[in-house]
């Protein structure tokens, strides 16, 4: 007998379109972090040093995050349904391009590097794309299932190496541009517009959030539960084969069972957060994860180790990040696509900045340590934040909503 919850949520919504908006961004996500599941055979045929194997896997989280904010400007004007379509048929001929002319050098797959983080700002598409279909009571769910295509890092880890060694890497780059045209395929097929979609905005309006305090507060939060992941996510490939002599292959396998445990926490998170509140998950998380990462700066004497250590953060950082897009909508409703983009944006940064300074910690001082000390750090200094704003954030998140159906915050 099913739960008479999962018939509301089912029937709360329109279930075609948070499947495409699932398809879109798993997709989406293997192709943002494929350098990354790449990054030992590509630094070895293009000679880099550990400072440019950072930038090499960190471009296209930058990439992605400033991309989110067009996105999120794209779907508040033209809808999710057209700005997916289009974003995604940016990323096809990109991969198409690389596949068929070739990345020759550094600066080669830096390019390949800019046009991959349009697979990444899918972020600020699938998620409103969802998001507008479902009441707020049901938006930890919705988000969850909608973000859960962080899987896709999974499908990268697994996938990649292995086809790179029994392909060559750069045709791993056509393989992923037909995997794209089949989501398209579906995404053209299932995904639909909600009809409740706010009214667009002049630019100027999108600019106007970025004079309030809440929105930097969630930029703050989500730069490092999203950055944390994405950033880790694009790293350890090179990490365990630097520091524990892993093979491509199983350092892919590594890589995907962190990324696992990440992804699959996202929706629990959002789950969590209906029940708790995503304030109380999120000061909970930080902590979490900030100790894990200290544990792996200090130094851990074997792979056993760390990799527990690793998926652990993982897990943490995945459900603040289902955590965080609880609260989002319910503070942004009206702004939910600018606000995607300006989040996930904050989250790519955080991404691109724990992606390149391990690389430039291990150039510099010959040890990853740094690196992830000072991410630690700056866990701590979102699990302050969460803990001055949740009084403030209680009592006027909850304005607007009738008795009886406040969400949790």
């Amino acid at each position: 007998m099913s739960h008479p919850g999962a018939k509301n949520f089912l029937k709360a919504g329109h279930l075609p379109s948070l499947v495409a908006a699932f398809l879109y961004f798993d997709f989406s996500f293997m192709c943002w972090v494929l350098l990354g599941p790449l990054g030992i055979q590509i630094s070895k045929a293009l000679h880099l040093d550990p400072a440019h194997k950072g930038l090499m896997v960190a471009t296209p989280v930058l990439a992605g995050a400033f991309l989110r904010i067009f996105n999120g400007l794209m779907v508040d004007h033209f809808g999710a349904r057209a700005a997916g379509i289009f974003a995604q048929l940016v990323v096809i001929l990109g991969l198409a391009a690389a596949w068929f002319f070739g990345v020759p050098d550094f600066d080669a797959i830096l390019l390949v590097g800019v046009v991959l983080g349009m697979a990444g700002a899918s972020f600020a598409i699938a998620l409103p794309l969802a998001s507008r279909w479902y009441p707020p009571e049901h938006q930890g769910k919705a988000m969850g299932i909608a973000g859960a295509g962080n899987m896709g890092t999974v499908i990268a880890a697994l996938a990649a190496p292995a086809l790179g060694l029994a392909f060559g890497w750069v045709n791993v780059f056509g393989m992923a541009a037909l995997f794209m045209c089949a989501v398209l395929a579906v995404f053209i097929l299932l995904a639909r517009n909600a009809p409740m979609a706010p009214p667009k905005q002049a630019f100027s309006g999108y600019l106007r959030v970025l004079a309030l305090g809440d929105t930097w507060w969630f930029m703050l939060f989500y730069s490092v539960t999203f950055g944390g992941f994405v950033g880790l996510a694009s790293s350890l490939g090179i990490y365990f084969h630097s520091e524990y002599g892993l093979a491509p292959v199983q350092a892919g396998y590594a890589v995907a069972a962190c990324v696992f445990a990440g992804s699959l926490f996202r929706p629990i998170g959002g789950i969590l957060a209906d029940k708790i509140g995503g304030i109380a998950a999120l000061s909970v998380l930080y902590i979490i994860a900030a100790a894990m990462l200290v544990l792996v700066g200090i130094g851990l004497p074997s792979l056993t180790m760390a990799l527990a250590a690793f998926i652990v953060a993982m897990l943490a950082l995945g459900t603040g990040n289902g955590a965080v897009f609880q609260l989002v909508p319910i503070r942004f409703g009206r702004e939910i696509g600018v606000m995607t983009g300006l989040v996930g944006c904050a989250g790519g940064v955080g991404g691109f900045y724990l992606a390149s300074s391990l690389g430039y910690s291990k150039q510099w001082t010959g040890s990853y340590q740094d690196g992830f000390l000072i991410f630690a750090a700056l866990s701590m200094i979102a699990f302050i934040g969460i803990n001055v704003v949740k009084k403030h954030w209680r009592a006027s998140f909850s304005q607007g909503f009738a008795a009886g159906v406040v969400p949790k915050i």
